[in-house]
């Protein structure tokens, strides 16, 4: 066989891949091709001593065909350059078309987003009352009133009432002369929107009220109504500028037309000024109020006249059990008391006016969640970035980086300072927006069937009130004392579980609105410490094991070998009950060994074992127990791909921060600051040493140590539950009733303790115990504090605010100031408002110091955190 040999140059094709390793070519002889008259004869095979034929060929390639393509010459298997590079063009042009294709429908889908988002915004109210306005449309048409939930009804019912009388209030106020202070903002919005925005606010606070008796305080009330028709006004009138501005052709031209309109304005203005045409001048000046802030004072005035016109309209109708001689019982839905003076958690609440609504109204509180408007709903695009004090988050529903509540110096601090300063502090929170979240539809189906079962396991509120006591049958003053105690007691936990239920619907209405969204966004704004939290209320992943159960990234990653055992482990310290604390190998075993309950839990977690509902967080233990499960039962378990949050939790924040200050070693130790074989639990340790000083105490003779009958019933409650709040509230500056408040509440859940009496004297026992054995642990960390109070006090002594900047350039001004009352004359009643003053609250200044240094170090902690996982590619999302 001839050996060809050729020099590798640009004219020649690329050299083939390496063949496979091929026996030796059998011998050939030379045959006659055969013609169309020569017949074919088969021979049998007979062996002729010749070496064995290989085995046929696996693939298309043969011997004869190497040997024609060894012997051909060059330009005969060379593909053509130029039909290369046609090919190659036209593989590029499909692909930038396919990627054009793409962007083009993700802007399509971003745009129809964005102009869902809009409306959502700005016409919510205006929705609502279409749809009452149809309802009635339909009832008239129909003769009839339509089949409509309970509070749907009730809204019904209220909403012609209501808009008439707003609409004849406006009118009266545009004939008078010498209006109220209240009128121009009542001008503002139609009758129907307002009578919207006051039935839809007075129904959501009233069921959101933490007492859950159906009442809210008038000045809260009010506030809250006028705050609400300014935010609406002011929506509806950036949204129609936007409107406008859209329309022109180039900034030069917006400008010019804007600086043309404010001076045709102001002309306008002046000249009927000077013809004392003052109505029509008042006119044109109201369409500018918006550049101004309302105020308190106004949103109050407004909000009780809105008030008094829902009290003289609103009515509701018993139930037709009554016999058709009798007059129907119709009467307020709401009404405005006085209430008195009481004691509540050892503080005295002064007497004071509530709208108090009908039983009848109170009754349809659970089911009113999800027909109440909702405002400041996740978005469904990203929000728009931080760029200063109001500019950023929602695209039209008023949006500010701080919180202020109003205080003045806060809100100049965070103005005055160059932007360039803030840039962490905005990165940080444009991250946290622009994290993508979605609901966990099969979690969510699991918390909606317990709760349509009545709720009362995994967490969740029992739907039904407790029994209240039977008054007893003798007349003996102490039994009928005890009968009169226990009462209250039993109505004032009814009125927290139905606080509780309400708030579940709450957020379950929320999660029903966004389960069928592919994403949604959490705008988020800081408080003045800097602590970052969501705009959004009720639904969010700062909330309870319910909320961070039903929430889980929309954007999944692949597991990976390490995201598969750090899936486990998060399962284990989801489950708890001491299991968070041990080595990850053992929680790695622990998983292992609970396999059978996990993979139950997960395909049949209502009907089956239900393994996942003793745990301390249940449904985010059964989130990551359908996430594990889907992963192992999938043919490569390390390419499953997981949506779920995986929590890295800090050990005591507070305490590590001091630990830090400090230098202090041991204290580092305890909060897992320093490496160790497994975490280290400060919880336990507390727990641990207040266990020794209560046996010791139960030791001693009770008739020479009164603590010693309060030890032996408390001996055998103390565990890690008993003294985790106020030990981790501790370096935030509880007050000694605060730790003892906690410490009730753990003892009453336990419920050994049945003696009121009793239960006071044994919690302040417990309190002390604990707030000693913190003292004595961390000694570096009370005298940090300690010399951070006598700092703030000396400064507080000038009569100046403590101020600092945080590590990420935030300017901090503690707020607390002596303020000074004043009485406002309000169509309803007279209101006591409060007015920041200039006097610097001494003690509130030097007790707040040192948790709020601290709080806003852990929030810089947390946004540099957060800039670090965006850099690394990471999806971050901050938990309190």
């Amino acid at each position: 066989m001839p050996l060809l040999l050729f020099a590798i140059s640009p004219c020649v094709p690329p050299p083939r891949p390496r063949l496979r390793h091929l026996s030796p070519p059998p011998p050939m002889a030379a045959v006659a091709p055969p013609t169309l008259s020569t017949p074919v004869t088969i021979l049998p095979s007979v062996s002729v001593g010749l070496p064995p034929l290989p085995p046929p060929a696996t693939d298309d390639f043969h011997w004869l065909d190497l040997f024609a393509f060894l012997n051909s010459p060059a330009d005969s298997y060379q593909i053509p350059l130029e039909e290369q590079e046609r090919e190659m063009e036209d593989e590029l042009e499909r692909e930038i078309e396919l990627e054009r294709e793409r962007e083009r429908a993700r802007k399509a889908r971003h745009r129809r987003l964005r102009q869902r988002q809009v409306k959502a915004e700005t016409e919510a109210w205006a929705r609502a009352a279409e749809e009452y306005r149809e309802l009635e449309q339909e009832m008239l048409d129909r003769k009839l009133a339509p089949a409509l939930p309970y509070v749907k009804s009730l809204f019904l019912g209220w909403f012609e009432p209501l808009r008439d009388a707003i609409a004849r209030d406006q009118e009266v106020q545009r004939r008078k002369r010498v209006k109220h202070v209240y009128a121009k903002y009542l001008l503002l919005l139609p009758a129907d929107k307002l009578a919207v925005i006051v039935m839809h606010k007075m129904m959501g606070l009233l069921m959101s009220s933490k007492d859950g008796g159906g009442s809210v305080r008038v000045l809260q009330a009010a506030h809250c109504i006028g705050e609400a028709v300014e935010r609406e006004f002011k929506v509806q009138t950036f949204f129609q500028k936007t409107r406008k501005k859209c329309t022109s052709k180039n900034e030069g031209e917006k400008n010019q037309a804007l600086e043309k309109e404010q001076a045709k304005c102001r002309k306008r203005v002046k000249t009927l000024v000077k013809r004392r045409k003052l109505s029509e001048a008042q006119k044109i000046v109201q369409q500018e109020i918006e550049l101004e802030e309302w105020g308190t004072e106004a949103q109050v005035k407004l909000g009780t006249r809105l008030i008094e016109l829902l009290l003289d309209s609103a009515f509701v109708q018993s139930p037709a059990d009554q016999t058709p001689e009798s007059s129907p019982d119709i009467r307020p839905a709401f009404k405005h008391v006085l209430r008195q003076p009481i004691v509540e958690n050892g503080r005295l609440k002064k007497k004071h006016w509530v709208i108090e609504c009908d039983h009848l109204v109170h009754e349809g509180f659970e089911s009113t969640a999800r027909h109440v408007e909702i405002p400041y709903l996740p978005m469904l695009i990203p929000p728009k970035k931080w760029k200063s004090y109001d500019t950023g988050g929602y695209l039209f529903l008023p949006s500010y980086i701080m919180r202020t509540h109003g205080v003045k110096d806060q809100k100049d601090a965070i103005k005055s300072v160059p932007r360039k300063q803030l840039r962490k502090v905005f990165e940080a929170l444009d991250i946290l927006g622009s994290t993508k979240w979605r609901v966990n539809r099969r979690v969510h189906d699991v918390v909606e069937t317990i709760w349509s079962r009545g709720g009362g396991i995994a967490g969740l509120v029992d739907k039904g009130n407790i029994p209240l006591p039977e008054r007893p049958e003798s007349e003996d003053p102490d039994e009928i004392q005890k009968w009169k105690w226990s009462l209250k007691k039993a109505k004032k936990t009814n009125r927290e579980l139905h606080a509780e239920r309400c708030d579940t619907e709450l957020k379950l209405s929320v999660a029903r609105k966004m389960r069928e969204e592919d994403g949604f966004y959490y705008p988020h704004n800081i408080d003045f410490r800097g602590r970052a939290y969501p705009m959004h209320p009720h639904l969010s992943h700062l909330g309870s094991d319910l909320c961070r159960g039903v929430l889980e990234y929309a954007e999944g990653r692949s597991l990976g070998k390490s995201g598969l055992r750090w899936l486990k482990i998060h399962l284990a310290n989801k489950y708890g009950g001491g299991i968070e604390k041990l080595s990850h190998e053992g929680k790695l075993a622990f998983v292992e060994n609970q396999l059978p309950d996990i993979f139950d839990s997960a395909a049949n977690p209502t009907d089956g074992n239900c393994w996942w509902m003793n745990a301390e967080d249940p449904f985010q233990c059964l989130a990551a127990s359908m996430d594990l499960f889907d992963a192992l039962t999938s043919s490569s378990p390390y390419c499953a791909v997981s949506h779920l949050p995986i929590h890295q939790d800090g050990s005591c924040n507070g305490l590590q921060h001091y630990a830090a200050l400090g230098r202090d070693y041991m204290g580092a130790a305890a909060v897992n600051l320093v490496p160790g074989e497994k975490p280290a639990d400060i919880y336990s340790e507390i727990a641990a040493r207040v266990l020794i000083v209560v046996r010791e105490d139960s030791m001693k003779d009770p008739a020479t140590n009164p603590t010693a009958s309060l030890a032996r019933v408390l001996v055998d409650q103390v565990d890690r539950k008993l003294v985790k709040q106020t030990v981790m509230t501790s370096v935030y500056g509880v007050t000694y009733i605060g730790a003892r408040q906690q410490i009730t509440k753990r003892l009453q859940e336990k419920g050994l303790i049945t003696d009121d009496k009793l239960l006071y004297d044994v919690s302040c026992y417990a309190t002390r115990v604990t707030l000693d054995a913190l003292g004595q642990m961390f000694q570096s960390a009370r005298g940090i504090m300690a010399w951070l109070g006598d700092c703030a006090k000396m400064i507080a002594l000038d009569n100046q605010p403590v101020k600092w900047t945080s590590p990420v350039g935030l300017p901090v001004v503690q707020p607390y100031k002596k303020y000074k009352n004043y009485m406002i004359r309000t169509s309803l009643q007279c209101l006591a408002l409060r007015r920041e003053g200039d006097t610097i609250a001494i003690r509130r200044q030097k007790a707040a110091f040192p948790p709020n240094l601290v709080h806003s170090l852990d929030s810089s902690h947390m946004m540099m955190t957060a800039i670090a996982c965006k850099e690394a590619d990471l999806h971050f999302a901050g938990l309190i």
